[in-house]
């Protein structure tokens, strides 16, 4: 039977090991902040999860750090799949997660977070990127139909007429492409093939998942990081990843909404989070968001990554769930949105979502976990 009071132990076992060490374990910023800060509230909290998230929680801590220098949270970008399970392991305090928990896993968390279980607060938009290595090419208009294909391996060749017809005047190298997928359980994955699948599903029939489909064989690598790496290095590779991971040389995708293509931009990622509507049948402060993938607005980027903060509704230990509910206030604030905005190229959730977060996330209980 799992244990159910790992949280409150990683709490304890973080804090022993900060105790052998320095009281400021990022340095001597954090122990400049601690002349000014509140010192009042300590203690250490470790999390796990979205490697998207990675930017926009380094600076998180730091922000968080600057406020509170005594406590610490600790972050592993490990994956979203692998960061729920870990929470739903009883193995950290909370998970990072570009997908949030389907009904499963909110049955199954209730063994470590009391009857309440776990809920989902969105604290990190970010459009995700369609991104090519093409020299001489920094944009590419496409819809999703082709974008399915070519990940398929339906579509070979770059100079293929499906995409010549879309982009005309554009000179295609006749070279093959090469698509690159996520190795590991990602979030970024299910958002990308739930796009596919809602809005071309002839051409991707398979059902969202965070694992790339096994019968698609192509390069894969791990993390954002790794699939961005790869591409980079190759000419002629595809793939799908953060925007904030994309960078020189690689060029990025302008996909089909209605009539119009729509360049990845903040701005059209937001816009699409505001069509969002929450998810039915969760608990009051589950603010778990169902995506229109097909919308046909103008300007807005369907192909958006909204990545949550998974927390517990109780923890039995009391510093445990202060520090939780410290940090994530921080995180959903206007000023945590906008230091992540400024490190990750997020777009930052409205103030309507962001007040509903800070009650939802002011819920946290302390008690016994039966």
């Amino acid at each position: 039977m799992r244990s159910r009071a790992v949280p409150s132990l990683s709490l304890a076992v973080v804090l022993g090991l900060t105790a052998c060490g320095s009281d400021y374990p990022l340095g001597a910023e954090q122990e400049a902040a601690a002349q000014r800060g509140d010192t009042s509230l300590q203690g250490a909290v470790t999390a796990s999860g979205s490697s998207a998230q990675g930017p926009a929680m380094d600076a998180w801590r730091s922000g968080f750090a600057a406020l509170y220098p005594r406590a610490q949270v600790q972050y592993s970008p490990d994956g979203s799949g692998a960061g729920r399970g870990a929470l739903l392991a009883g193995a950290v305090g909370f998970a990072g997660s570009d997908a949030y928990l389907d009904d499963e896993e909110r049955a199954e968390s209730t063994e470590v977070c009391g009857p309440g279980g776990a809920f989902n607060i969105p604290a990190y938009v970010s459009p995700i990127s369609v991104a090519f290595n093409l020299p001489g090419i920094e944009a590419l208009d496409l819809d999703a139909a082709t974008v399915a294909r070519m990940f398929r391996g339906e579509i070979a060749m770059w100079n293929d007429p499906a995409i010549a017809a879309q982009n005309p005047g554009v000179e295609l190298p006749a070279r093959p492409i090469s698509a690159v997928s996520r190795s590991d359980d990602s979030g970024t994955t299910e958002n990308f093939t739930d796009y596919l699948h809602a809005v071309a599903p002839e051409a991707w029939p398979e059902e969202p998942d965070g694992m790339w489909p096994a019968d698609l064989e192509n390069e894969n690598a791990k993390g954002n990081a790794g699939v961005v790496t790869t591409v980079a290095g190759t000419v002629g590779a595809v793939t799908y990843a953060d925007d904030s991971a994309v960078g020189d040389p690689l060029g990025r995708v302008a996909l089909r909404v209605g009539d119009t293509y729509v360049p990845v931009s903040s701005e059209a990622a937001a816009a699409a989070v505001d069509l969002a509507a929450r998810v039915p049948g969760r608990q009051e402060y589950d603010l778990a968001l169902d995506l229109d993938r097909t919308t046909t607005a103008p300007g807005v980027y369907p192909l958006v990554l909204v990545s949550y903060h998974v927390y517990c509704a109780r923890y039995e230990n009391e510093a445990t769930a202060v520090v939780v509910r410290a940090f994530g206030t921080y995180a959903v604030s206007a000023e945590g949105q906008a230091e992540a905005a400024a490190a990750a190229k997020s777009s930052p959730i409205s103030a309507g979502l962001s007040r509903q977060a800070t009650e939802a996330i002011a819920s946290i209980e302390v008690g016994r976990i039966p």
